[in-house]
């Protein structure tokens, strides 16, 4: 029998250049009446460290699940529920599958299944495991994540890491550590700044200052997500002092389970993280049409890791609250791909490059780049050269710089284009 549920899919979410747009599952009931699914193996220990990777502004652990691996999953404030993407590993691991769902959301394509799966066993950090954890299993990897990553990845782990620990998170280091919540102490430095958190089912909200002109400040609340790549996404649609900045730029934003989501790029003066002021803050503003079905609680948008990792975090649902310190990168500038294509990696070790959409009237446009054009090699050095992290850095560096592409057509002609960077919002 089949369970229609379109709250399996009422938010998708930007992740960078293109997005990565998963699932958001409603959650249910409050983080104090649920129990914690993940524990210290043994009572005595108060803190667990983890290294992460940190991939297109996306945090990747590696996880062991019913004792295999180790496979590579995000770290996601944003989804409710935990997903594997890989449907392989229903297989490999011998996975029970028990409710069947018809997953449907934005987009024009058609649906597609999914399957509850229970009583995983899953390991985190040496001394951190899940006996029994739940995951919904997709039937297909539509989100190929792995090749917007550029590594493989089999899934996402959602609200049940951050119910059970308070998790800290440092960027810079690429290490994540997992404290006891009854023996947690924030740390009193002035540095540290405190946000509250309003807890609502399994995803946490923030409320703060958002600046849209020199005369209007309005309260914005937000979902935390470190789940997406971007920094900042609004939402027009709820409430009306929010709206498409003047000077602004229409792109593809991502893609969902069931088709692309589009909208558009541009700037707000500023957003307050208690303290710290962000000033020229690069926004994402999806279409309405794609997220009018998407929130399971009115919210006006979501905080990205792209803001985020800017500071040594602290994520303490037991508290409700948000901890930041800025750290070496708090200056840096926003910036959206100045060359103007999506990029998706493949092969063995995802070092091949494909444009898959090409922004037109871009410098890629203007250069004679196209959508299907498999990347040969940039300023003469060798496409596999490069990690995608590298690539992507080098999209987003400079206003006016030159950067040489050989590419080869889907008919096997090699191409050469000449393409300077430009800013464009």
């Amino acid at each position: 029998m089949w369970l229609r549920i379109r709250s399996l899919l009422q938010q998708c979410r930007r992740a960078h250049w293109a997005g990565l747009w998963a699932l958001l599952l409603l959650g249910i009931g409050e983080v104090a009446a649920q129990p914690a699914v993940y524990q210290f193996r043994r009572p005595q220990i108060r803190r667990a460290r983890l290294p992460f990777l940190l991939q297109r502004n996306l945090i990747v652990v590696e996880v062991l699940l019913n004792g295999r691996g180790p496979f590579n999953f995000l770290l996601d404030t944003g989804i409710s529920s935990s997903l594997i993407t890989d449907p392989r590993l229903g297989q490999d691991l011998n996975l029970r599958l028990q409710g069947r769902f018809l997953v449907a959301g934005a987009g024009e394509e058609s649906p597609l299944e999914a399957y509850q799966a229970n009583d995983v066993a899953v390991t985190l950090a040496d001394g951190v495991q899940a006996a029994g954890a739940s995951f919904l299993l997709l039937s297909d990897d539509v989100l190929n994540l792995s090749g917007y990553v550029g590594m493989p990845i089999h899934g996402l782990l959602g609200s049940d890491v951050f119910r059970s620990f308070v998790v800290e998170v440092d960027p810079e280091q690429q290490q994540l550590t997992f404290h006891a919540p009854d023996h947690y102490r924030a740390p009193r430095s002035r540095r540290w700044a405190r946000l509250p958190l309003d807890m609502e089912g399994r995803k946490a909200y923030l409320t703060v200052p958002l600046q849209l002109s020199a005369a209007l400040t309005m309260p914005a609340k937000l979902v935390l997500d470190t789940g997406a790549g971007h920094a900042l996404s609004l939402e027009t649609t709820s409430d009306p002092r929010l709206r498409l900045p003047a000077a602004r730029l229409r792109t593809q934003l991502g893609r969902g389970l069931s088709g692309n989501i589009n909208g558009y790029l541009g700037r707000v003066p500023a957003l307050q993280l208690g303290r710290y002021r962000i000033p020229s803050l690069l926004t994402s503003f999806p279409d309405s049409t794609d997220v009018a079905l998407r929130a399971d609680a009115p919210r006006n948008g979501n905080l990205g890791f792209e803001l985020l990792k800017r500071f040594r975090i602290v994520i303490d649902y037991r508290h409700n609250q948000l901890l930041l310190e800025p750290n070496s990168t708090f200056r840096d500038p926003f910036e959206h791909d100045m060359c103007g294509f999506d990029v998706l990696a493949f092969g063995p070790q995802y070092r091949q490059y494909r444009l898959l959409r090409v922004e037109a009237g871009s410098p890629a446009d203007q250069a004679g780049l196209q959508s299907g054009d498999e990347i040969m090699s940039i300023n003469l050095l060798p496409a596999e050269f490069f990690n995608l992290n590298q690539l992507s850095r080098m999209l987003h560096s400079q206003d006016g710089r030159q950067l040489l592409f050989v590419v080869r057509r889907p008919d096997g002609e090699l191409f050469t284009a000449s393409v300077r960077l430009r800013r464009q919002i």
